[in-house]
């Protein structure tokens, strides 16, 4: 079934199979029935959530269950339905979807529900609230719609969409504000690797890259990614990040580091 905005339901008869691809943390959302993706689409504007269910719905592996037209209307139907992924703006009436997604990531019954924020706005402050409260990718609304599509795809299969545009402005971001590193317990308990891996992943370098970087396997480089995020306490390597340059394991500027650099 697929729930509009106003509460309603109709029919859902497209059928496919989801393609989900290998990540770092093993838990993931729950598909449909049939294998798609279960998408729930949040913004204010009616032609735009119905711009959004037209596509998502014309690929075979993507459903789109429901949409909300507020913050607090996108919490209540991701607690009922449990969705894969959420499309969700930022500028909404009664809640933002900012606060959404922060409770959304909080509440353990749709803490496997991961967020893509989809809007207009690309300021600093904007990718970096997102990212804090738990959006697991970032893209703007005038990207093309296959792109759209497979950044969906990837946030269901628990990555993170961390293009190099949204990386460097987190970097920025961190670069402005007063060092003030966190998490000086959890850090204590990472591996010197895990340290460097963790600089990697800071730099938005994928899993394939960092293993080239530090001769080791993906296999490896998956391992320590995914022994970072429970030691860390992240959701995904979005949140990664956040935590790499708030703890000033990785330095603003600094870039990746090579092989048998210092870390301290």
């Amino acid at each position: 079934m697929v729930v509009t905005a106003d509460g309603s339901a109709s029919a859902e008869t497209q059928e496919g199979l989801s393609s989900r691809a290998d990540s770092d943390r093993p838990s993931r959302p729950v598909p449909a029935a049939d294998g798609r993706v279960r998408v729930l689409i949040a913004d204010d504007e009616a032609l735009v959530r119905a711009g959004f269910r037209v596509l998502v719905d014309s690929a075979p592996d993507l459903a789109v269950i429901a949409e909300a037209g507020t913050g607090a209307q996108a919490v209540r139907l991701a607690r009922h339905l449990r969705p894969d992924v959420v499309l969700m703006d930022i500028r909404m009436p009664i809640m933002d979807g900012l606060e959404a997604m922060r409770i959304i990531a909080a509440d353990p019954g749709t803490a496997a529900t991961r967020v893509l924020v989809v809007t207009t706005f690309d300021q600093d402050e904007h990718v970096f609230a997102a990212l804090r409260g738990g959006a697991s990718g970032f893209v703007l609304k005038d990207t093309r719609p296959e792109d759209l599509l497979a950044a969906i795809r990837i946030v269901a299969a628990g990555d993170a969409l961390l293009t190099p545009s949204v990386t460097r402005r987190l970097i920025a971001e961190f670069a402005q504000r007063p060092q003030r590193p966190v998490r000086g317990e959890e850090l204590t308990r990472l591996t010197e690797r895990e340290r460097e891996v963790l600089v990697q992943v800071a730099a938005g370098l994928s899993n394939s890259e960092i293993a080239r970087r530090l001769f080791v396997g993906v296999t490896t480089v998956k391992t320590h990614v995914s022994r970072l995020l429970t030691k860390l306490g992240a959701r995904d390597r979005a949140q990664l990040v956040v935590a790499a340059y708030e703890s000033g394991v990785a330095v603003p500027g600094a870039g990746p580091l090579a092989p048998g650099s210092d870390h301290s």
